[in-house]
């Protein structure tokens, strides 16, 4: 039997870099905590003050949602492409960078771009995604905390059937991972994780080229699976 591990703490900076803000408004945001409900810290590193990271981003991500739905998108052509900050405007999120997060620490969230354009010289490439305002437009209908809709028929994709005894330094990604750890999706996978329920996954392996998607070999999956028995 293995012993509960301890929660992951974060400082005011830490948080700060993670939400787009910066390390005064979390402090503020502390300071009107009997208003607001901002959890309460539970230690110190000097003088700076600890969260608790999973109850602080839970607490972020239910008033996110609860500002989320009194936002109405602007008028745009269906057709028109936004890149990732461009996005995340469009959708109402205060970080500009919310958009580039959920696609590469949420694999299967989020959806994938419409036109991905190589750029940048063979020296130093980089890739701009981009997606059309009638995608941003059908993600806003059926993302958590929207409720559902009657037609709304798009459910997450099944994960693949992958065999534990494959070639143990193979390199899975985040749908393969959910799949040996016997997650039902990819976003309770990516949920768990960034929370830090699986300690071992939070070091990868590999990282993909395009896209800069994490992967982890069948060997540490099944050792961190072997740890949630």
């Amino acid at each position: 039997m293995t012993s509960r591990r301890e929660p992951r703490l974060a400082d005011a900076a830490e948080i700060a870099a993670e939400q787009g803000l910066s390390p005064a408004r979390i402090s503020m945001l502390y300071g009107e905590r009997a208003e607001n409900g901002f959890p309460e810290s539970v230690d110190k590193r000097g003088r700076a003050r600890l969260w608790d990271h999973a109850e602080v981003t839970e607490w972020f991500a239910h008033r996110q949602q609860a500002r989320l739905r009194e936002h109405k998108p602007p008028s745009r052509d269906p057709e028109d492409l936004l890149n990732a900050a461009e996005a995340s405007r469009f959708l109402g999120y205060k970080n500009p960078n919310q958009v580039t997060t959920y696609v590469r620490e949420h694999p299967g969230y989020f959806p994938d771009p419409d036109v991905v354009e190589e750029l940048g010289t063979a020296e130093n490439p980089y890739r701009r995604q981009l997606w059309r305002v009638q995608t941003l437009l059908d993600w806003i209908a059926v993302r958590p905390g929207r409720g559902k809709r009657a037609d709304a028929k798009r459910a997450a994709p099944s994960l693949p059937d992958v065999p534990v005894n494959g070639d143990p330094d193979e390199l899975l990604g985040a749908s393969q991972a959910a799949a040996l750890l016997k997650f039902k999706s990819v976003n309770s996978f990516s949920s768990s994780l960034s929370q830090g329920n699986l300690p071992l996954l939070e070091t990868h392996d590999a990282v993909t080229e395009k896209g800069g998607r994490r992967r982890w070999t069948r060997r540490r999956i099944l050792e961190q699976a072997a740890l949630r028995r």
